[in-house]
């Protein structure tokens, strides 16, 4: 397994927000996480992130415990992460916001060319300041970024959200690629279930902080996963 996580409680304040989880993650698969607003899915993910310690529990990546790492560590590892929002520095250009993604590495090497056939837009404004770019172009940016750092996992909160159709495809087709075509493990947290239904291998459903299912992405209209995540 690429990521396995054990018995892992989060506390905010007096609020249990994380219960008890546990779930594995194949390599070379992706797996989606659903779930509602408040379901506890961003707090998992920056659990697993390190930017939030958890209280108990374990965490391991490629086999080996990462519960108690830093951040940074963790990247290092070979953890990707694309966050909600995308996060990008609007007055870097699209290059310079891609380099930081390399940060971690030892010796940069400039930009992969597959980056820049993944996502044939960034190459084109390279010299632009990421804040002139569309949604969907910053949300490309924003994966290219975390791919510079050569992650064996990447992470993507709800990476369709606020994004013109066309892009959500592109992106979808991406995701598989990435998958497929050059060995990446991808946990994908998403509410736009047709998005998920079309490119997951896996699924994994949360509710108040707790796992209530899970299966083969193909399996999804067939398991009723829809009651859980709509409103």
């Amino acid at each position: 397994m690429q990521l396995s996580v054990q018995n892992v409680n989060q506390y905010y304040g007096g609020s249990h927000i994380l219960r008890d989880i546990s779930f594995e993650i194949k390599a070379n698969a992706l797996t989606a996480l659903l779930g509602r607003n408040g379901a506890g899915k961003t707090t998992l993910l920056r659990s697993l992130l390190g930017v939030v310690p958890i209280r108990d529990g374990q965490i391991r990546y490629a086999g080996k415990d990462i519960s108690q790492m830093g951040t940074a560590s963790r990247i290092a590892q070979g953890i990707g992460y694309v966050p909600q929002g995308r996060e990008i520095f609007p007055r870097l250009s699209v290059k310079e916001n891609l380099l930081v993604g390399a940060a971690t590495l030892k010796q940069p090497k400039g930009i992969p060319a597959y980056i820049y056939q993944l996502f044939p837009v960034l190459k084109e404004m390279e010299h632009r300041n990421g804040g002139d770019l569309s949604g969907g172009q910053q949300q490309q940016l924003a994966i290219g970024r975390a791919l510079m750092g050569q992650p064996k996992l990447l992470i993507l909160d709800e990476p369709t959200e606020g994004i013109q159709p066309n892009i959500i495809q592109h992106i979808g087709r991406t995701l598989k690629s990435l998958v497929t075509d050059h060995g990446i493990t991808v946990l994908l947290v998403e509410q736009y279930l047709d998005f998920v239904k079309s490119i997951a291998d896996d699924y994994l459903v949360m509710n108040r902080g707790v796992i209530i299912a899970s299966g083969k992405g193909a399996n999804i209209d067939a398991d009723g996963i829809e009651r859980h995540i709509s409103v």
